[in-house]
């Protein structure tokens, strides 16, 4: 493994020069040439005369060695990214773009919408060697107070700019696993603290007038409901296929990978779930073969009007309906976590603020027997 140590060489006015030495030498990713110095583009004052040229001396002293300290584990885990011009200089907003248009379904307009807010900010290109802390919080700051896009000049709300700001987190994530930044930026970036709001959620009594009511389309209402009584997200409701249905009556579960974690899951089902999925066919088949999130929209507030309710419900309300009637029921909260596919509790304590049948349960034990 190589040894990273930090020199300097003499160059005009009195200055010198710091580079890191490399021996043995490593691979530029570029040319596969070995490469023995790095020019860091920072010196010394070879004889400082003021107070103020020996601080820019301690100052770069330390940059030189913070880089220095950071190239060594970079070798050590044998990333030499930091030595590739092509990807140093390569254009980080046709990364982000191309990681938007990889996504589907629900999540699909919001990471476009992330990568216009993206684009209005820094503009149409952006290297990848121009991203840093200061400007990951430049945007954040941006986000938080920026304007619509189109006719809609309304400033975007405080969750949907937690969002966007998430989606650029996760693709400087995946730019730093290919190599195109030495280090993972977002990581060191806090993201946007969310605003509470009110997650609108059916009653049971509501959504069983829901699974009575007709709905124009057949697969919308059996993927919603499946949605109720499993908790499964719209892309995993889309995703699910017939082989991922185990089990027999009474002992049914679904073997599936989430979409949004890409994690491995075994969750209960009851047979009702396995009923409402429909007639079994072909194990690579799609359960709700032909589902598309667009249809959504038209299909869904008509039904919910056929069953009497009023509430703006989306297709992810069915997933918070799940969690809550659960908790509502008892379900602990651990169980309700596992069952959602949630990698840390706290991510279920949302549903408990939505949760309000105990608390009416508590309003009602004290009475002063005068009603």
């Amino acid at each position: 493994m190589a040894k990273v140590t930090l020199r300097k060489k003499p160059i005009s006015k009195g200055r010198n020069a710091l580079y890191l030495d490399y021996y043995p030498p490593v691979p530029n990713p570029d040319t596969g040439k070995l490469v023995r110095r790095e020019y860091l583009k920072i010196y010394l004052i070879d004889r400082p005369r003021t107070e103020l040229d020996r601080e820019h001396n301690r100052e770069t002293n330390q940059l030189a060695e913070s880089l220095r300290a950071m190239r060594q584990i970079e070798i050590q885990n044998e990333r030499f990214g930091f030595l590739s011009n092509s990807r140093r200089n390569g254009d980080f907003v046709a990364f982000f773009t191309g990681v938007a248009k990889e996504r589907s379904g629900s999540n699909a307009d919001n990471w476009g919408m992330a990568v216009k807010y993206f684009i209005k900010f820094a503009g149409e290109q952006l290297r990848f060697s121009d991203l840093n802390e200061v400007f990951c919080e430049q945007f954040k700051k941006y986000l938080s107070s920026a304007p619509g896009i189109g006719r809609n000049e309304k400033k975007i709300s405080t969750n949907t700019a937690v969002s966007y700001f998430s989606k650029f987190r996760a693709a400087l994530k995946l730019a730093f696993k290919a190599g195109y930044i030495s280090e993972n930026i977002g990581q060191r970036v806090d993201g946007i603290k969310p605003q509470d709001t009110h997650r609108e959620i059916l009653l049971l009594d509501e959504l069983r007038a829901l699974a009575k009511a007709e709905c124009e389309s057949v697969i919308i209402k059996r993927a919603a409901l499946f949605s109720a009584l499993t908790g499964l997200r719209f892309s995993d409701v889309r995703a699910l296929t017939w082989q991922e249905i185990k089990g027999f009556k009474g002992e049914y579960y679904l073997q599936y990978r989430q979409e949004k974690t890409d994690g491995a899951e075994n969750l209960p089902v009851s047979d009702e779930a396995v009923e409402i999925a429909g007639k079994r066919g072909r194990s690579d088949a799609k359960v709700f073969d032909g589902l598309k999130y667009s249809q959504i929209g038209s299909f869904l507030p008509k039904w919910l009007l056929k069953a009497g309710i009023e509430k703006h419900i989306t297709f992810h309300s069915f997933r918070h309906t799940f969690a809550t009637l659960q908790l509502a029921s008892g379900t602990d909260i651990y169980t309700v976590s596992k069952l959602l596919g949630h990698l840390h509790v706290k991510t279920t304590e949302i549903y408990t603020k939505v949760t309000d049948v105990r608390k009416r349960e508590a309003a009602n034990k004290i009475t002063l027997g005068i009603g």
